[in-house]
């Protein structure tokens, strides 16, 4: 496709509004809302899928889509190897955005904050709760590192035994605390809706509109 092509792309956002009256009083419970929304919406197969930044140690940002597991006002919880790209990346620097984009509902989230490792018993217990085989390969898998094949991953798998299946300490969960949110809802004419909250120093939530 050419790129005077791709210019020419256009879409008018009509769905929905954010009115000032009604703006939730925290982050947390405006972040509920629009997930229960996502989770109703036939057209959306993982409303839980978010992209994760975070900076390397190169200086450079890298995003990947992860899935959210658990929400509350701690925090967002995420699973992962702590020896992948993602996981290096968090112990250099702890400072992370996730992003979720639902377009039908032609709304999106961000988020930034501070990632931190949740409890080994936390991650122990969500970890006995996945399926056989999402355990199997966790600890199988030798996350973002270079490997030979496919068939490096296959055999593995075969030979593995079935009969002492434990959480190996490089995986486990992170939760990401944060300090600034963006409700984006798209408005006709790209006069979309932005709604910010920042953590203020007495630990408020502090929400202002932002010009789209």
């Amino acid at each position: 496709m050419k790129s005077k092509d791709i210019g020419k792309l256009r879409k008018s956002y009509e769905k929905k509004y954010i009115d000032d009256i009604n703006i939730e009083k925290t982050p947390f419970d405006f972040f509920e809302k629009w997930f229960k929304d996502a989770c109703k919406d036939k057209l959306i197969d993982e409303p839980n899928a978010m992209s994760l930044s975070t900076i390397s140690s190169n200086g450079f940002p890298r995003t990947r889509v992860v899935l959210l597991k658990e929400f509350g006002i701690d925090g967002f919880i995420f699973y992962t190897n702590y020896n992948s790209r993602k996981g290096e990346s968090i112990k250099l620097n702890s400072k992370v955005s996730l992003s979720f984009f639902w377009p039908s509902l032609e709304r999106q989230i961000l988020i930034t904050g501070n990632a931190f490792k949740i409890s080994d018993q936390k991650s122990e217990k969500y970890f006995n709760e996945r399926p056989l085989g999402s355990r199997i390969g966790a600890i199988i898998s030798p996350q973002s590192q270079i490997i030979p094949n496919r068939l490096f991953l296959e055999k593995k798998i075969k030979s593995f035994s079935e009969n002492n299946i434990k959480r190996p300490n490089y995986w486990g969960g992170f939760i990401v605390k944060p300090s600034i949110f963006e409700f984006w809802q798209g408005r006709p004419n790209r006069l979309h809706d932005r709604i910010e909250y920042v953590l203020n120093e007495n630990s408020e939530w502090i929400n202002y509109r932002l010009a789209p």
